[in-house]
């Protein structure tokens, strides 16, 4: 069992906005810059905190939170919450809600025609869901896969969501920077380019390599990625944090000189300081420097009302949300209360198992869910959701039962179809296996979709789903770009 002591958890949620807000801050003027830079500190005049997306959007993540709730919170509300609330259209931000005004779904949303998919824009603003998720990191993961994955698709900028998420959840136990970047490997796939730069760093670091060496080791094996990509600059923030030695001044001056996206480096690097170690690590002359304020840039403060104005006012929101939170994740492992913080050593081993994220890393970018309360149902295309006059595409339908209501149920599949569009291949009569040890209750089945001589601009043909028995009818639009 792992015990959190109120007050502990409080000081470090709090401690983690601020630090987030000092490394934002402090490396804001410096972001895009792709050479080595030679900072000491602030350049900016005591008492402004710059306004930083990174924190930004993290307060639309919270209203998310707080109207709908952690059972319910998932990729398609997040994505209508980019749509009313966030107006930044920078680089993925900006693809990802082109797609979803064009009628593409998350994750599909994040992945068609994103050449920023790889980017930064996600891992950065995972703190909200580690905060809520305290010593829990596959609850963390869980809702930080379904955020990235509006705007990253199955990307890297998704995988350092994952792995950032998993560091900060059990940071909030663990202090050793080793093995909390274990932790975060362990959730990711050991292949992908998020990991690759990871132990690169880990390599260097053990080999007793110069930090400006290390870094220009990173910067070369990122080189075919391109500047303002996950891979490289996650090991930026991850450099401070090694190289810095556990003093917070030294490990942001080294992270943010790395240069590249330097509010994100520093930001991240800040939040996971607090959230480690709580006020107590924050230099005083750095914190009185930007003091509690918030300041925002990348919300629509005319149609999202009520956001906290202070790094405490937001902590404290935060704060109330992790029962609830944990409860929705089934997290029995973590206790809050008045005795003094301990954590039991099996628990923290256990936050290296990825059998959960291994189903999260395994979703494709190139698809949707839509939860029909007995089950749920997945799109998978197997290209781009783009269609011509006489041309097919490929679907595969998966539907699973729901784990709570996991009885056989038998299906039958209608297609409601454009003007002219066919379907071939598949079945119209499932059987749904029984959810159980056994079985994961899942049933798939191929189609092929052909459009006739004339297609529009969004096309939608949709499958009904009904389950013998059952009132709710379950819709798969599979939406089609002409």
């Amino acid at each position: 069992m792992i015990n959190l002591n109120r007050e502990v958890l409080r000081d470090k949620i709090h401690a983690c906005w601020v630090g987030k807000n000092i490394g934002g801050t402090m490396g804001t003027p410096y972001e895009g810059r792709q050479q080595l830079n030679d900072i000491q500190g602030f350049s900016t005049p005591e008492g402004v905190v710059l306004p930083n997306d990174d924190l930004d959007l993290q307060l639309v993540w919270l209203h998310a939170m707080e109207q709908y709730g952690p059972y319910d919170l998932d990729a398609k509300i997040l994505g209508e919450c980019w749509l009313n609330f966030i107006p930044p259209q920078w680089n993925e931000y900006g693809i990802g809600k082109n797609n979803m005004r064009a009628g593409l779904l998350p994750p599909l949303s994040g992945e068609y025609m994103n050449t920023w998919k790889h980017s930064n824009g996600a891992w950065i603003r995972t703190e909200v869901w580690a905060c809520m998720a305290p010593a829990a990191p596959d609850a963390a993961i869980r809702y930080a896969r379904e955020d990235a994955c509006v705007d990253h698709g199955a990307g890297e900028g998704t995988y350092a969501a994952i792995f950032v998420a998993a560091m900060e959840s059990a940071a909030f136990v663990v202090n050793d920077i080793r093995k909390l970047i274990s932790i975060g490997l362990s959730k990711i796939p050991a292949d992908c380019r998020m990991a690759q730069s990871i132990h690169l760093l880990l390599d260097c670091y053990d080999n007793g390599v110069d930090w400006k060496d290390a870094r220009n080791k990173l910067v070369e094996d990122s080189a075919d990625l391109g500047w303002f990509e996950a891979p490289a600059n996650v090991a930026f923030a991850m450099l401070g944090m090694l190289y810095g030695e556990g003093d917070f001044k030294k490990s942001m001056i080294l992270a943010i000189n790395c240069g590249d996206d330097t509010d994100c480096t520093g930001a991240t690097l800040g939040a996971l300081f607090g959230i480690m170690y709580g006020s107590a690590c924050i230099p005083e002359d750095w914190a009185a420097h930007i003091g509690d304020k918030i300041t925002t840039v990348a919300v629509n403060r005319g149609s999202l009302y009520g956001v906290p104005e202070t790094c405490t006012a937001l902590s404290e929101r935060v704060y109330n949300l992790i029962g609830v939170t944990l409860k929705a994740n089934r997290v029995g492992h973590v206790r809050i209360s008045d005795d003094p913080c301990s954590a039991d050593e099996g628990d923290i081993a256990y936050f290296s198992n990825n059998n959960y994220a291994k189903t999260l890393c395994a979703k494709p970018g190139k698809s949707y869910e839509a939860d029909f309360i007995w089950g749920k149902g997945e799109i998978r295309y197997a290209s781009d959701p783009v269609i011509a006059p006489g041309e097919s595409v490929n679907v595969t339908v998966f539907i699973t039962n729901n784990p709570h209501m996991p009885d056989p149920k038998h299906l039958h599949l209608k297609w409601l179809l454009p003007e002219g569009f066919s379907v071939t291949g598949g079945r119209r009569d499932l059987y749904l296996p029984h959810r159980s040890m056994h079985s994961d209750g899942t049933v798939s089945v191929d189609f092929t979709i052909t459009a006739g001589e004339r297609v529009e601009s969004v096309n939608r043909p949709v499958l009904e789903i009904v389950a013998n028995g059952r009132p709710t009818v379950g819709y798969l639009p599979v939406v089609l770009l002409g």
